[in-house]
């Protein structure tokens, strides 16, 4: 077994890491996360999970990074910005319903590959090294928080300080023993209600709290109905929801300093035909965005999805539109059939 001597320093992780466009990195111990724990047990018993499983599915697993690795002494955490340069441009012809921005193109396997590099060194070196990204093991916000690499937003976003939230996080949970940061990121927000004002359901109930059942990146990934007191709000979005990042002052002022380029040929999925999915079936729809999170992988809930975005957005002459309406008024899942009534109704309400 070697020494911590042995281990690469934190500088040298940050070097190897920046060769892989992640440029922010932190380490806190792998100690309880009290008080994160608390936070989510009371959410949890308040009913703002709706149901949301992921990190709230087990408080006491996901607060406790040696529940993920025994023995662990440290944690190093890692964002790696999902900002580019320049956005494509919606097509100009055709029903596109948007897509939230982290899920264009996968953005956590670019993190994940440089967090393994990293924790491979650290194998090599006898430690035990594992890497979570996106995973329910660990809740990352809490441990980037912890390791000093940014304050939370009143959206419940981890800022960056200079740079915004427009990042996916990622963390080692490692046996090597590196020294915590002593820093806590200043809380940059001030007397700003932007992300709450502008809000599209008002899920943003108190500064930093988020009631799910009011979220529109949940509302279009759980199952079921989406709540008829929702649907307009979800306009031409089929998954995710980026308005409270959107109307950051700090995200959008700062974040153009952090993009990465997409990779040469990569297929950046910023637009969804809606009409071309509604006609596809389960398997090319999963092929196309298998790596979506999709309750219960049922491509039902992206074709009710795109059943609203028709209703939000549709004129009332297009010929396609009526035939795929029909069709689906008279879909055998009862859920998918009442969507498409409702979205009838809409084009009429709409163009009344």
């Amino acid at each position: 077994m070697s020494s911590p001597a042995d281990s690469p320093t934190i500088e040298e992780i940050s070097a190897t890491l920046a060769t892989h466009d992640v440029r922010h990195v932190g380490v806190t111990t792998a100690d309880v996360l009290d008080e994160t724990r608390r936070v989510i047990h009371e959410r949890k018993a308040d009913g703002l999970a709706d149901g949301m499983q992921f990190t709230y599915r087990n408080p006491d697993r996901s607060t406790d990074p040696r529940r993920a690795v025994p023995g662990a002494l440290s944690v190093i955490v890692a964002a790696r910005s999902y900002l580019s340069p320049e956005d494509p441009e919606a097509p100009a012809d055709g029903i596109h319903a948007r897509v939230g921005r982290y899920a264009w193109v996968d953005q956590y396997e670019p993190l994940r590959v440089a967090l393994r590099e990293v924790a491979a060194q650290l194998t090599a070196e006898g430690h035990k090294a594992q890497v979570f990204a996106d995973d329910n093991s660990i809740v990352d916000r809490a441990v980037a928080h912890r390791a000093g690499l940014g304050w939370f937003g009143k959206n419940a976003n981890l800022l960056l300080p200079g740079a915004g939230s427009f990042f996916v996080l990622g963390c080692i949970v490692t046996t090597a023993e590196f020294a915590p940061a002593e820093r806590v990121a200043p809380d940059g927000c001030g007397s700003c209600v932007r992300c709450i004002d502008d809000c599209p359901t008002g899920a943003i109930i108190a500064p930093g709290v988020i009631d799910g059942a009011r979220c529109l990146s949940w509302i279009l990934q759980k199952p079921g109905p989406i709540d008829p007191a929702f649907r307009v709000a979800v306009g031409d979005r089929i998954y995710g929801c980026d308005d409270c990042q959107d109307v950051c002052p700090i995200s959008v002022r700062l974040g153009s300093r952090n993009t990465v380029e997409f990779e040469p040929g990569q297929d950046v999925q910023s637009h969804v035909d809606a009409l071309e999915l509604l006609d596809a079936d389960d398997a090319t729809i999963e092929a196309r965005h298998g790596r979506w999170w999709i309750a219960g992988r049922e491509m039902r809930w992206l074709r009710r999805n795109a059943l609203v975005v028709v209703g939000n957005v549709a004129g009332p002459d297009d010929q396609r539109v009526r035939a795929t309406l029909d069709r689906y008024r008279a879909d055998p899942d009862p859920i998918l059939a009442e969507h498409a009534h409702w979205a009838t109704e809409r084009i009429a309400v709409r163009h009344a």
